[in-house]
């Protein structure tokens, strides 16, 4: 079995291996017609669970002829440009070369004698980072596995920083639609559950900052402790960005640190028209950012961002056999001691290869292109009759739903755009999302692909407008 450890003896078998895989890969992609095929749990799941895994196949061949039938053949690929529901994008080749070169070497960013250079890369990206950010000289952060984990930390050095014995007293402050991790992240923190604050959003789905000033002033009334705002550069279901220089104000007046769920909005980063949309996040005492989003990137890739690298001590543990108080003192530079992670991948050489392949002008010249195009699916679907749009797109989501000339009922109506949604997903000719608005059922598109085009837009309309008509007739039949 030595034979399978990649080292000096085997590196032509980890080519050729790795080679056929990425063939493989290769040839999948340049043949896929459509984002997924269709394949449903009931047929999919017999396929997996028949496998014996204490019978290995012992041979690489087979293992990827098996993996074909079972995961390459029914994947759902995110590369093509009618795949149009989640936060996926499609991801830039440096990056995946990057991929490949991490997975091999296999460096482990919580210590310098587990990985020397590619702790220096990481700090570099972060620096980079940072800049780009505005956070100022003493700003500092790590890589971590996604957005959720990055506003979990960024919450829990709030919590620190509050400085109070009373648990109980802690209040964090979010728009009534960003993202759920803030909750969680409060359970997770030892809070109560009436500990989030959530304030009411304006039509555009932005925070209403009279209502969170209003809310700052009851809290202090109260005795209670603001912890922190949570503004949100690029909301899930909207791609909606918060007012960010009021609510850094108002962090200002009420001393309460000021984090920016900036994980969907980040590309903005590097954007070459739109960057001014983002305007005041160089105001936050905290940032998170999800490269895997809008910087094109393989999952994971995500960091936490602080202006003041002083406060990461809150996360930093000290063990002897691993990063003992005096490699502080010897400025060797233990990434494990800003990180809620220990054992972690080098996920920052994916970026790192990207920005010295295509630059931050090609990153952001891609997420430009999303951004005009969600404009342009805009006027596309407030132009036409049958479907409601709910508000302008800040980033590339699009929210609406089918409304039938005939139908009034808005139970009804529901109805058929989750028919139409799950149709159109069954026939793997294209994927949205979905969504509530004010308890009514919404669709989505996510736009993250520069491949797609308005005219797959108008394609992907007419297939729900086309599914949801056929739900309804079906529907008037039975109920004749």
């Amino acid at each position: 079995m030595r034979s399978h450890l990649l080292n000096d003896t085997t590196a032509e078998q980890y080519r050729r291996s790795v080679t056929d895989g990425v063939e493989r890969v290769a040839a999948k992609l340049a043949t896929t017609d459509r984002p997924f095929t269709g394949i449903t749990v009931d047929a999919l799941a017999p396929r997996i669970d028949e496998i014996d895994l204490d019978q290995p196949l012992h041979d690489t061949t087979a293992v990827l002829d098996e993996l074909e039938d079972v995961y390459l053949r029914d994947a759902i690929y995110f590369h093509h440009p009618r795949y149009l529901a989640h936060l996926n994008c499609p991801v830039v080749i440096p990056a995946v070369l990057g991929e490949a070169v991490l997975s091999a070497v296999n460096s482990s960013l919580d210590t310098w004698d587990q990985s020397a250079g590619g702790t220096l890369i990481e700090r570099k990206l972060i620096d980079w980072t940072t800049e780009r950010i505005g956070l100022g000289p003493a700003a500092d952060g790590v890589f971590t596995s996604g957005g959720t984990q990055s506003n979990l930390q960024a919450l829990l050095l709030a919590r620190e920083e509050a400085k109070t014995d009373s648990l109980a007293k802690l209040r964090i402050f979010a728009s009534e639609v960003s993202h759920f991790s803030v909750k969680k992240s409060a359970k997770l923190l030892g809070l109560g559950q009436d500990a989030v604050v959530s304030i009411p959003v304006d039509h555009d789905k932005r925070m209403q900052t009279v209502a969170l000033a209003r809310e700052l002033e009851r809290c202090a009334q109260d005795g209670l402790v603001p912890m922190a705002v949570v503004a949100t550069a690029g909301t899930t279901d909207f791609g909606s960005i918060d007012p960010l220089p009021e609510i850094a104000e108002l962090c200002e007046q009420f001393g309460t640190w000021m984090h920016v769920d900036a994980a969907y909005g980040c590309g903005l980063l590097a954007s070459l028209k739109h960057r001014d949309r983002i305007s005041g996040i160089e105001r936050a005492d905290s940032v998170t950012v999800d490269y895997h989003k809008s910087f094109f990137q393989p999952v994971s890739s995500s960091a936490v961002l602080v202006r003041d690298a002083a406060t990461l001590r809150h996360a930093t543990y000290h063990a002897e056999y691993l990063n003992p108080r005096r490699m502080v003192e010897e400025r060797i530079p233990n990434q494990v001691d800003k990180s809620l992670q220990t054992t972690r991948r080098f996920d920052a050489l994916k970026l790192w290869m990207t920005l010295r392949t295509m630059g931050a002008d090609g990153i952001g010249q891609l997420f430009d292109e999303v951004c005009d195009l969600a404009r342009e699916g805009w006027k596309l679907i407030a132009a036409d009759p049958r479907f409601d749009v709910v508000v302008r797109p800040s980033l590339s989501t699009l929210v609406f739903r089918y409304i039938p000339a005939a139908v009034t009922d808005p139970a009804e109506i529901d109805r058929a755009n989750l028919y139409a949604r799950k149709a159109l997903f069954a026939s793997g000719d294209a994927i949205v999302a979905g969504t509530k608005v004010g308890g009514r059922h919404y669709l989505k598109f996510t736009l993250l692909n520069p491949e797609t085009r308005a005219s797959d837009i108008a394609a992907v309309l007419d297939l729900i407008a086309g599914h949801a008509e056929q739900y309804l007739g079906e529907s008037l039949d039975r109920a004749s």
